[in-house]
């Protein structure tokens, strides 16, 4: 399901500020190379990335889903002068790909690449997190939220992506069902974080769709 405007999204990509030289090179060798590429942030939804990191100026990042590095890259912008952002990986095949990037960025000394089940991982995080970034799996979204929320400070950021799950979620407007174990899994990830009242919340209707939840 085609959610964006193919016209809207050309017209806002050319109107934004572009990314690194070593962004496009990630993207162009996963769109090329990769074979689920459509799960690649993008240049909007990666600038969206980057600026929100630097309006936060995070001193802690947390990201579920590293991919080829392409968003850790744009969340790391921001960090301060000694932040640093933890990235989760399951597969070693695109996390050593990552890796690979990571070390010719500037933020090369700021990034921690973790590999393995972030249902295992992330336990032993005993960090205190400014931003977050959700991009992994989809049926675990909802686990993930309950491990990573009650580290999250007073007013930091969880943004959570592919909240629309390519419109699969959409049936519910209309008296439908969710059928799918990723589509219910953003379903209930999304009835969870409605019905909790200890934050504020907006949908975003990026690509395919972004959660920004914020810590009261």
């Amino acid at each position: 399901m085609e959610l964006i405007e193919p016209l809207v999204q050309a017209y806002a990509e050319r109107y934004s500020s572009k990314l690194s030289p070593l962004l496009q090179e990630i993207a162009e060798y996963t769109m090329q190379f990769h074979p689920e590429a459509h799960m690649l942030s993008g240049p909007l939804q990666g600038k969206f990335l980057q600026l929100m990191s630097l309006i936060m100026a995070p001193r802690r990042v947390l990201e579920v889903g590293t991919f080829t590095g392409y968003s850790a890259l744009c969340l790391a912008e921001g960090l301060t002068e000694d932040g640093q952002l933890h990235t989760l990986e399951l597969r070693d095949e695109d996390a050593d790909r990552a890796e690979g990037y990571f070390r010719r960025s500037e933020q090369r000394d700021r990034i921690i690449l973790h590999r393995g089940n972030a249902l295992a991982i992330l336990p032993t995080l005993e960090e205190t997190w400014d931003m977050v970034f959700i991009d992994a799996d989809k049926v675990n979204y909802a686990e993930y939220y309950k491990l990573i929320l009650p580290r999250v400070r007073k007013g930091g950021l969880i943004i959570a992506d592919n909240i629309f799950f390519h419109g699969e979620v959409l049936p519910v407007m209309e008296g439908g069902t969710v059928s799918g174990k990723s589509a219910k899994g953003i379903q209930a990830f999304n009835e969870l974080v409605e019905g909790d009242a200890s934050v504020e919340k907006v949908i975003v209707t990026l690509r395919d769709g972004l959660f920004l939840i914020r810590k009261k």
